[in-house]
This record gives structure tokens, sequence and C-alpha cells, in this order.
């Protein structure tokens, strides 16, 4: 695209061109020229949304941790069994994206110094993450549907954390849903009851 066209949706068409290198070439290879060459703009239409490319990325990020809003909702309004609906969330909270973000975050010393901003302490998004897994499980105790002593603070980062294993490997297939499955019900253990109350 010619350095003069203005571009719709600048932000939104450069985080996409992100996410596409993120995935397709790694973290490594996440550049300010990658991106805008990916996306078909001038290298300074980055650089006219952003400050710099630190922020940029930082802002990926964060539009990334924006998306847990849809997973809350998810399980709000799930009326599967605890390690159903769980499971559930964590195959969607790994998707290829995420798992790349996170990936890039790790690997950038300089991002997670920016992103303590907003998250400061924990892996930005998995941070996120778990204190989201953490609500709902104290709202599962509340409903009854986890045992009343379950230390939801302990469970969340430990599903988090299995989560993102069974996810990690961003080349090789995705585990299946009984496999995700089978690995929340060893995490919730004795802890997940019967259906919810009214």
């Amino acid at each position: 695209m010619p350095t003069g066209t203005a571009i719709r949706d600048a932000r939104d068409q450069l985080f996409a061109a992100a996410e596409r290198v993120l995935l397709r070439d790694g973290p490594s290879a996440l550049t300010s020229r990658a991106v805008t060459e990916e996306a078909g703009c001038a290298k300074g239409v980055l650089h006219r949304h952003f400050a710099d490319f630190d922020t940029f990325l930082a802002e990926l990020v964060r539009s990334r941790i924006d998306r847990l809003a849809l997973l809350t909702a998810q399980l709000e309004s799930s009326t599967a069994p605890v390690a159903d609906a769980l499971a559930a969330a964590l195959t969607d909270l790994f998707d290829p994206v995420a798992v790349a973000t996170v990936a890039l975050v790790v690997s950038r010393d300089g991002l997670r110094t920016r992103l303590r901003e907003t998250t400061p302490a924990g892996i930005p998004l998995l941070a996120e993450a778990t204190e989201l897994f953490a609500t709902h499980l104290a709202a599962e105790r509340m409903r009854g549907r986890i045992a009343p002593e379950a230390d939801v603070h302990a469970l969340a980062p430990t599903l988090i954390g299995t989560g993102h294993l069974l996810f990690a490997d961003r080349t090789g297939p995705a585990p299946d849903a009984e496999t995700v499955r089978r690995a929340v019900g060893a995490v919730l253990g004795g802890e997940a009851r019967g259906p919810a109350s009214p």
C-alpha cells in the first residue's frame, strides 16, 4: 500500500497482522517491519498510532486481556458441570493466538516491564485469566457446586498452569476435549459437586 494511502481501523488491522505473524513465524519474528508488511501498509502507519513498537506490543497483549470478558460471560452463563465448563473455558482461553501471545510476553523483558502498569505481578494474560478462574470458582463454591472448603486461589492457578502445559506446543496438535476434561477433573479432584442450586 502506498505511503500516502489511509487505512481504516488501522489499529485493528495492525493487531490482526501481528497475530498472523505470531502464528506463522513465532514471537522472534515479530518486528515493526514484519507487522506493517503483513498489514500491507507503510511502516509510518504503526508509528502514527503508537509511540513505539513496545507500546504497540503492550497494546496488542492488552487487547487479548480485554477479550477475557467474553470468557467471563461464557462461564457465568454455563449450566454444564463445573469441570466441563472449565475445560471449555480453558480450550477457548488457550487458542493459538493466546498461546503465541504468552510466548511473546515471556520472551521480551521490556514488554513485561511495560505491562507492569496494568499487570503488577505474574505473566500478563495468564495472571488475569487466573483471577477470572478464581472468581468463577468462588461463585461456584457459593452455589454449592464445589466443596465449601475448596481453596479457589490454589485451584485457579493450577488450572491455568495445566491448561497452558496442555496447549503450549503451538506447532503440534491441540489436545482433544476429553484430554482437557480429564486434566480439569484431576485438578478439581473431589472438590466438584452436583448440579447448581437454583
